[in-house]
Formats: structure tokens, C-alpha cells, sequence
């Protein structure tokens, strides 16, 4: 019987994974991204841009109780449909194609934490199924952009089932920038629309 975690000890991750520069593969990194400008969490949640850093986000990964995961899956749906997976069919789903190095790589991150003996107790991954991974440079397709939102919302529930509320950002107040200014999303589709 698993014990329940106590949400003041709980550490929980919230991750973005993909590759920005070829188009919808980046919609993890601009789901995390966006979601760090519109809220603030509570301390004992970390907020992290991935990329495709595959294997060096194992550590993160092994201290992490909780972990919540934005990806661009294919489910084999309608393109910019969202998808939650949670806790044992996560790995089957960040392996099930390979799209890109990363989700080899993420799958690889939570079998090597899992031998480590320091693997999250609780999963969930909020999946975007993409339309485009080829375009590179491009930004985001337009159905994988609108669900954004409700990839968003789904989070937002999600770490509320775990005890976290995520507070909104006061207007104008979108604290510091998670990415660099040069890859934030408005700079990188400003200069792919050069």
C-alpha cells in the first residue's frame, strides 16, 4: 500500500522537454515557458526547461516526488490534440515513436533514475499531438499554439490534485523570462516570420 505523500515534503518537478527549433517538437519548452509567465508556484516546485538534455536531467528527475511533463507525443491523433498519461503508461509513451533524440533520451531518464532507486512516486504527462516536426526553425503550428491553453489548464489541474495551487501573475507582472530573450517564444517567431 503506497503511503500518501504530504504536499508541504513533496518535491515536485514541472518539466518542459523538445526541441524549439524544429517547430511543434519544441511544444513542451514553450508549454513550460508559457506556463512560468502566466504563474508562480510555491516553493518545493521546480519549474525547468529540459530541451532535449536527454540523460543530464536524470538528477532532477531522481529528486523529484512528483512530476509533471510537457511533451510533443504521437498518440496518433488529430494534430494540437492534448493528452494526459499518467504515472506506469508514461515511458510507454515517451518511447512509443521516436520523433526526435529526446524522447529516447527521456525514456532512457526514468529507466536510469528508476535503477538509481530515486524514482517519482507520481507521473503525469501532458502530451500535444504534434502536426509538424519538420520545419526547421519554425515555430509552432497553429493547432499545436491553441493547445497551449488547454495543456495549460490540464497542468493547473493536475498539480492541484497534488495540493499545489499555481498563482496567477498580477497584469504585467510576468516575472523573469524562463529562456533566454533570443529563444523566448515572441523573439524565435518573430525572427522565423523574417
Amino acid at each position: 500500500m503506497e503511503t500518501t505523500i504530504q504536499t508541504a515534503d513533496a518535491r515536485i518537478l514541472v518539466l518542459g522537454i523538445g526541441n524549439i527549433l524544429w517547430a511543434d517538437e519544441g511544444f513542451g519548452v514553450r508549454a513550460v515557458e508559457e506556463f512560468h509567465r502566466r504563474y508562480a508556484l510555491p516553493d518545493g516546485v521546480t519549474l525547468l526547461d529540459g530541451g532535449t538534455q536527454g540523460l543530464y536531467l536524470v538528477q532532477f528527475v531522481r529528486e523529484a516526488d512528483r512530476l509533471l511533463v510537457f511533451d510533443a507525443i504521437d498518440y496518433g491523433l488529430e494534430p494540437g490534440t492534448v493528452k494526459i498519461v499518467r504515472d506506469d503508461e508514461v515511458p510507454k509513451f515517451t518511447g512509443a515513436k521516436k520523433m526526435s533524440l529526446h524522447q529516447t533520451g527521456f525514456q532512457e531518464v526514468l529507466s536510469a533514475a528508476d535503477l538509481l532507486g530515486s524514482y517519482p512516486r507520481h507521473l503525469a504527462l501532458v502530451g500535444c499531438q504534434p502536426l509538424d516536426l519538420e520545419d526547421w526553425g519554425g515555430p509552432l503550428t497553429p493547432p499545436v499554439r491553441a493547445a497551449l491553453e488547454p495543456a495549460l489548464k490540464a497542468a493547473l489541474s493536475i498539480l492541484a490534485e497534488w495540493g499545489i495551487v499555481a498563482s496567477p501573475r498580477p497584469e504585467g507582472d510576468e516575472g523573469p523570462g524562463l529562456l533566454s530573450h533570443d529563444i523566448d517564444s515572441v523573439n524565435f517567431e518573430r525572427r522565423a516570420g523574417e
